[in-house]
This record gives C-alpha cells, structure tokens and sequence, in this order.
C-alpha cells in the first residue's frame, strides 16, 4: 500500500493516520461496526481484504484518512463522542488537510458520526454510512426476541456506558437527533445488515426531510459492496470545492 501511515495513542486508544503518496488536502474519518480495531501495528481495515481495497481506493483518490479503536464495542458512548471529536483535532493540528472533514462510518460507528454531525457540524464535509446502526434503544428492543445476542448485547452498553445491567433498558439513548445541514447518504445493502433499515436508515431519512433535503438512503444488492468504496469517492468529490 502506498504512501505512510503512523500509530499511536489517545487516550490509550491506538489510532492510525494514513498519508497517501499524493494527497488531495482533505482527510477521511473512518468508523467501524462492532468488529473494527485499530491496535499497536494493524487495523481491522488493514486485515479485512475488502475493506482493505476500498482503503487503498480512497487513499489513491488522495485522501489522508484515520480511524481509531474507540474502545471496540462503543454502542456511540460519550466517550467515544470525546474521542472522537479529540482525533479530529489531533489529525487538523498534525496533517496539511482541509478543516472541515469526511466521516465514513459503518454499523455502530455511524452512532458517533450522527453526534458529531449535532456537535460539530460546520467541521464536517459530508458523511457516508454503510448499513448504519443509528438507534441504539431501537436496536436492543428488536433483539429482545433472540436472548443470548440481547443479554450480550446488554453488556456491551453497560460496559461502554459505564451502567449496571439493570440499568441498562431505562438509560439506553433512542435517536440522536440533531437538526443540520451536512450531506449523508446512507448505503444500505440489502440482506446482509444487523439492523434493519426500518429502524435506522428509513427512520432517520424521514425524520431529516424536514430539515435537510441532502440526506437519502441507496438501496444496493451486496454483490455490488465492492463498488462502494468508488461510490462514496464519486459522493464525496462533488464537496471538493466547498470552503
């Protein structure tokens, strides 16, 4: 793979900065869904062979992109938020990059980049999202019916949320909905996601009509997942020009 890329830690978190041989100027943010890592020497999306491919496609197009472990399994928890939003102006003080950044967030990352865009929208670009998990109350109540995944699941919040168990069903956060006016599109691949479009793409479509006409949800056959990384290339570059 060319170019550079560079380790290290936040908040005892690694996190990965990629340099491309020729960088366009501006910098790609990547979140993953539960199985992403960043660690001391790799990532998930240096190991995965087709998210390593749509890696190299964007760092081709010029992109200087990073990502960081969040602490695995976050389920968009407030100190994944901080985080987050700490890289952002780790990677704008250290890199030659555009202020205002790109988010591509699959599964529960797009948890974080849907509180970043409430947070610190005139700082993002435009946002892609891959089969996205955006309601997490939702998304609990629809795994009631399978026990073992819900009682896991249950862990996994209250972990990341620093809960108890039992207080997991009163504290867990439905939609985070903030009005804004950034570009999201949302590729969701039919069949293959664990969180149904019903309960988080759609919803969230229908709910930001009102406010922003830019953000719509594609409907694509998974087959066709290996051309996404040349998608949201072609989505992004339509902001190039933008300030």
């Amino acid at each position: 793979m060319a170019g550079q890329r560079r380790f290290f830690q936040l908040d005892e978190q690694w996190c990965i900065v990629h340099v491309p041989e020729r960088p366009n100027g501006f910098a790609l943010f990547l979140m993953g869904d539960g199985d992403h890592f960043v660690n001391e020497q790799t990532s998930f999306w240096l190991e995965h062979p087709g998210r390593r491919q749509w890696l190299e496609d964007w760092l081709e197009r010029g992109y200087t992109v990073f990502s960081s472990h969040l602490y695995g399994r976050h389920w968009g928890s407030p100190k994944a938020v901080r985080l987050a939003r700490q890289l952002i102006y780790s990677v704008l003080k250290s890199e030659i990059v555009n202020q205002r950044i790109y988010i591509v967030a699959e599964g529960m990352g797009a948890l974080v980049a849907l509180q970043l865009l409430g947070a610190m929208p005139s700082q993002i670009r435009a946002v892609a999202m891959i089969n996205p998990c955006l309601d997490v109350r939702a998304q609990l109540d629809y795994k009631q019916e399978h026990p073992f995944v819900y009682r896991r699941m249950v862990k996994e919040i209250a972990t990341a949320y620093g809960l108890k168990e039992e207080e997991v069903l009163e504290a867990v956060p439905s939609l985070f909905l903030s009005p804004h006016d950034v570009p999201v599109t949302i590729w969701q691949l039919a069949g293959v996601s664990p969180y149904p479009s019903a309960l988080h793409s759609r919803k969230y479509e229908q709910w930001m009509k009102t406010t922003n006409n830019r953000v719509r949800v594609v409907y694509e056959l998974p087959e066709k997942r290996r051309q996404l990384a040349r998608q949201i290339g072609q989505f992004f570059c339509q902001y190039n020009e933008l300030p």
